[in-house]
């Protein structure tokens, strides 16, 4: 009878571990990493959630990197920094194929999830897709496609998450040298991201932070652990290459970019320079056009710091060199004879450059390499005007 009693017994211990592994296995959720791409847009990689339920055989991928083109005044919405981005839902095969099209890798952390945590990340999904909870205002290091993840990862499992970041703690990459990583190999769009924003970005991203970006909140998936409901584990328990294509090289500058063309402009002003100063003429036709595009590049960075919501163009002091009165300097040296404060303001615009330099080297924020030869001509050109305008152009009284 005693035997008999330990054989049901262990019959039902079999039976309610077997309910508990069925229901440990409804869903699988994985973390899906996405290669940076050709394209600008795609450059920093992307991430998405994909939720497979192993009871009715769906396999749905939950992307927070969607956009709607048809938002009324879209690119001033975009520009302005006020355009809403969105959850979205595909299908898992339809997600693939636009990748395998785009020829970019895929890789799948499958988390090691309890049922509980399982259905709470399901919920949470269900319900932040709703029309009335699926939009939210964009943010590229603060609030986009990786950080909601991540985000959503510590609402489901609290305290229980362990990132583990003081395995990383001395990397100090600032969110500037985080996002230059990626575009190297795109000067121009390198040039442009660095003119735009200002030096907010100049600070130490924390290890959470850096997950702002698909690759490093891929690696901090990998080392992170699940804590106090039953035995520490890893948060992913299985991961799979899903597409496998070669990443776009790092580090490979094409021919033509900055660095030269700006070093060419520079040796162009230095002998226009040289020239006049022998012929005592000022060769004024140059300064016009430097100083129309340093005042029109100065009127976009004026905008985007002070009217816009994008939090990362503020306190950006490239507006020290490419300053927006320089295009009234311009229209001012057409004239044939020049207006007092055109002098004192050479004066002016030389001490600007001047202090750009210095913020650069005090490091108060980093400025893009190839700018340096820019920053030598306006010097080299404001000083040579200062000192030698009155003499060959006169100047009204």
């Amino acid at each position: 009878m005693i035997a008999k009693n330990k054989v049901l017994g262990l019959i039902i211990f079999l039976l309610f571990m077997s309910i508990g592994s069925v229901q440990a296995q409804l869903y699988r959720i994985s973390l899906l990493t996405c290669d940076p791409g050709d394209e600008l847009y795609m450059a920093y990689g992307h991430s998405a959630i994909r939720v497979f339920d192993n009871v009715n055989g769906t396999d749905y991928v939950f992307n927070y990197g969607t956009f709607n083109f048809n938002t009324p005044n879209f690119y001033g919405k975009f520009a302005g920094g006020k355009l809403d981005y969105m959850l979205s839902v595909s299908t898992y095969a339809d997600f693939i194929t636009t990748y395998a099209g785009e020829k970019r890798a895929i890789r799948e952390q499958v988390l090691d999830l309890n049922s509980e945590q399982e259905q709470y990340m399901v919920e949470f999904l269900q319900v932040n897709y709703l029309p009335e909870r699926r939009y939210y205002r964009y943010d590229f290091f603060f609030d986009n496609c990786a950080t909601r993840i991540r985000d959503a990862m510590d609402l489901v499992l609290g305290d229980q998450l362990i990132w583990n970041d003081e395995q990383v703690q001395e990397r100090e990459k600032t969110f500037r040298d985080l996002i230059d990583e990626y575009v190297l190999r795109m000067p121009w769009a390198d040039l442009g991201i660095d003119l735009a924003l200002g030096a907010v970005i100049d600070r130490v991203a924390s290890p959470q932070e850096e997950q702002f970006l698909p690759d490093y909140m891929e690696e901090a998936f990998a080392r992170a652990e699940i804590q106090g409901d039953g035995p520490t584990r890893p948060l992913v328990k299985e991961t799979n290459v899903i597409l496998d294509f070669p990443k776009p090289e790092q580090g490979v500058i094409g021919a033509f970019n900055s660095y030269w063309l700006f070093w060419l402009v520079a040796i162009l002003f230095s002998a226009i320079t040289f020239i006049g100063f022998k012929r005592k003429k000022l060769f004024i036709g140059f300064d016009i056009a430097l100083f129309s595009i340093l005042g029109i590049l100065g009127i976009v960075i004026f905008l985007l710091w002070f009217a816009t919501d994008h939090s990362a163009t503020k306190w950006n002091w490239n507006i020290l060199w490419a300053f927006p009165g320089h295009l009234f300097l311009a229209i001012a040296l057409f004239s044939k004879n020049l207006k007092p404060w055109v002098r004192k303001y050479l004066l002016a615009a030389l001490i600007l450059a001047d202090a750009a330099v210095v913020f650069w080297i005090l490091g108060w924020q980093s400025f893009h390499p190839s700018l340096i030869p820019i920053l030598l001509v306006i010097i080299l050109r404001t000083n040579y005007l200062y000192y030698n305008i009155s003499k060959y152009k006169p100047l009204k009284a």
